[in-house]
């Protein structure tokens, strides 16, 4: 059991990025903290947090142990509560926001097998793209695409979430395709809401300033222009996954990319107690999208 009070003492220091902070969640002093760390550390043989005076960060060994440990305790949570919430049906109404490209592409296609599976459940689906107070609208969940380490809600990630630099063919034969990061000062970016991209290269992060005739707050006005062969734009596979397979639109530069970090996940104010209308509606979209979903099967990311 001290295996697994350990891992759940690094998850917190990594979430509260402080010894301090995760002693102050988990009632316990910071010397009690930093033996759990080294202890977990001497066992597994590696560094997995950087310590300095100011700041903690996850070693490269870190990062890719904190992402398992994530989810193993988050399912020794579920089957927990599993048990706890015995074998109640699956009934109510279940409140739904989500970004309205992603609600309309994969999850509205998708709500027919749920709710036949579940005839005692009724889906009110919001779409926005817009931030939703979950709490305080009422929602029993969001479908957010975003990187959530800082967040205060529980999120389980559902799919991991691939954006590649794309245009037309029609496009890049006239304008040229760019060879070079810096190309793209000379060619016409479209993005909503945003003056710059910031993308991991080959070389580490690097920030495009993004200009161009057009300005949108909408995320689809971007794919529709896109696709018009207006310029190039940064794009989710989950969006463009079939014309990069039909070669409607074609990657550009793709050693540039969004990181990792960024996924879809589905949150929601407390693991304790979800009602068992959550749960099996966030169980469900994660076996329905996975490691691999299926808007990524044939394409090289």
């Amino acid at each position: 059991m001290d295996r697994f009070g350990d891992l759940d003492v690094f998850a917190h220091v990594v979430t509260a990025r402080s010894m301090s902070a995760a002693g102050r969640q988990l009632n316990l002093s910071p010397a009690v903290i930093s033996k759990r760390i080294r202890r977990l550390e001497e066992r597994l043989g590696v560094r997995l947090l950087q310590r300095t005076t100011r700041q903690l960060s996850l070693t490269e060994a870190g990062q890719g142990f904190y992402e398992r440990v994530v989810s193993i305790l988050s399912s020794i949570e579920d089957a927990e509560a599993w048990v706890a919430s015995g074998a109640g049906q699956v009934r109510g109404t279940l409140r739904v926001s989500a970004p309205t490209s992603f609600g309309r592409l994969h999850i509205a296609p998708h709500l027919k097998p749920f709710l036949d599976a579940h005839p005692l459940v009724s889906v009110e689906l919001v779409l926005t793209d817009g931030f939703t107070d979950i709490v305080g609208e009422g929602f029993d969940l969001a479908i957010r695409i975003a990187d959530l380490r800082d967040s205060s809600l529980v999120a389980k990630r559902l799919a991991p979430n691939h954006r590649v630099l794309c245009a037309t063919p029609g496009y890049l034969t006239s304008a040229g395709g760019p060879v070079t990061i810096d190309d793209l000062a000379r060619h016409t970016l479209i993005a909503h809401n945003t003056d710059h991209w910031t993308l991991d290269g080959p070389t580490g992060p690097v920030t495009v300033r993004v200009a161009g005739p057009l300005r949108t707050n909408s995320s689809e006005v971007v794919r529709e222009a896109l696709l018009a062969g207006l310029g190039i734009a940064l794009r989710s596979t989950w969006d463009v996954g079939p014309e990069l397979k039909s070669g409607a639109l074609q990657r550009v530069l793709p050693a540039y990319s969004v990181g990792s970090r960024v996924a879809i996940h589905a949150v929601y104010p407390s693991r304790r107690h979800m009602e068992q209308k959550v749960r099996a509606f966030v169980d469900y979209l994660a076996e329905l999208y996975g490691q691999t979903p299926y808007w990524d099967a044939g394409l090289s990311l």
